[in-house]
């Protein structure tokens, strides 16, 4: 069985997707993402999804695609901001190295302008993302065994401090 070199966790926009690719090449391995994956699989948008399917439509999709990939990536891989809700998945995260990469709210705001396309964002963004952290910050906290912050630093900052905290070698 294989299992990825590092698993990413963390909520939309703090840069799991940026900084998962930067550790695949440093590592020598491959750069996986979970969305990514549902995306391809469905042919359409996640935010499409939700709002055709609904939450827990999509909620059940990301719950596959992330088994399919723990069972066999063995590069670097980013979860969705959501994946950590099913207690399935976080069952399956223990035993691999998970990175939980965390920021605060003005950070997102920098980033994000919490007014793209993220579902869960609609309406009142920066309540709605204080919410969500405040309902997934502690199950971010529980899957991981290494919190990186991220704010204030560059995504090649961050993706060092991953390195370093799991004293994983460079290609």
């Amino acid at each position: 069985m294989t299992a990825p070199k590092v698993v990413l966790v963390g909520p939309m926009g703090v840069g799991k997707s940026t900084v998962g690719g930067m550790l695949a090449e440093r590592l020598g391995c491959a750069y996986r993402d979970t969305d990514d994956d549902i995306v391809a699989a469905q042919g359409r948008a996640i935010a499409e999804i939700f709002v055709d399917e609904g939450e827990e439509t999509f909620r059940a999709l990301e719950k596959a695609a992330v088994a399919a990939a723990l069972a066999d990536h063995a590069g670097v891989l980013a979860l969705g901001g959501g994946a950590v809700l099913d207690a399935d998945t976080r069952a399956l995260l223990a035993g691999h190295r998970v990175v939980y990469l965390s920021m605060d709210v003005e950070e997102a705001a920098k980033r994000t302008g919490l007014n793209v396309a993220r579902p869960l964002l609609a309406v009142n963004p920066r309540k709605q993302w204080r919410e969500l952290m405040e309902a997934r910050r502690h199950l971010y906290t529980d899957v991981a065994g290494v919190v990186v912050a991220t704010d204030g630093r560059t995504p090649d900052e961050v993706a060092q401090a991953v390195l370093d905290a799991l004293e994983l070698k460079q290609a």
